[in-house]
């Protein structure tokens, strides 16, 4: 990944108005095009472990710079990072996929499911709760560890979820509103020739944790 890209969103941060970013839109397209590239390199390679994603192009993964500030309190008009959400449909689907975040100071990889439908959700967690043991051993495989900070228990629900006994062992694994890994990604590295190679390592250790998510969704 060129360092055109950070430079940019770093230069955007401090510049959030329509008349820089107009004075400065070739270097927006030069950013937004090594992202593509990027996204476009990863897809292929992303299909040799998992093949769902293989007919997918970057172009329907990543999403627009220009913010909806239609009911928004920040009326800034951009957003100040660039990102990718890889799965079969692209950015439209509602995974299980993979994500790439760059910001610079907050760069980031995920993978799992974000904002489910309460359908969707209720089918997670269900395959959770009569598969406890395999998810756990997913969550807790040494190479996982290593490359994913664990489930985000962002907007995690504090009592048991309807339908499922508040006694279950593992009822904490139930209480989440997404089921998502990530890891953080210094920007050094995010400029880095080596990027592409770590967000594809980070990825397949992801991989069967969105397996079991798949799965879930499918039955």
């Amino acid at each position: 990944m060129k360092k055109v890209v950070l430079d940019f969103l770093t230069q955007l941060e401090e510049n959030n108005n329509r008349e820089w970013f107009q004075k400065n839109k070739k270097q927006y397209d030069e950013a937004k095009a090594e992202v593509e590239s990027f996204v476009n390199t990863l897809i292929p390679e992303l299909a040799k472990f998992d093949d769902a994603v293989k007919y997918v192009e970057a172009k329907d993964c990543m999403f627009r710079i220009f913010r909806d500030v239609r009911f928004a309190k920040d009326k800034s008009p951009y957003k100040i990072n660039m990102g990718a959400w890889i799965t079969r449909a692209g950015r439209k689907s509602p995974g299980p996929g993979y994500y790439v975040h760059l910001q610079p100071g907050g760069s980031f990889l995920a993978a799992g499911v974000y904002m489910p439908e309460p359908d969707q959700l209720k089918k997670i967690r269900n395959e959770i709760y009569y598969n406890v043991s395999e998810f756990k051993a997913i969550l807790e495989e040494k190479k996982l560890r290593k490359h994913s900070n664990g489930l985000l228990d962002n907007e995690k629900g504090k009592m048991a979820p309807r339908d499922f006994p508040k006694d279950f062992p593992d009822i904490e694994l139930l209480k989440y509103k997404h089921y998502t890994l990530s890891t953080s990604v210094r920007d050094e590295v995010v400029a880095s020739d080596h990027f592409n190679e770590i967000v594809l390592m980070d990825f397949k250790t992801m991989y069967p944790f969105n397996v079991f998510l798949k799965r879930a969704l499918e039955e």
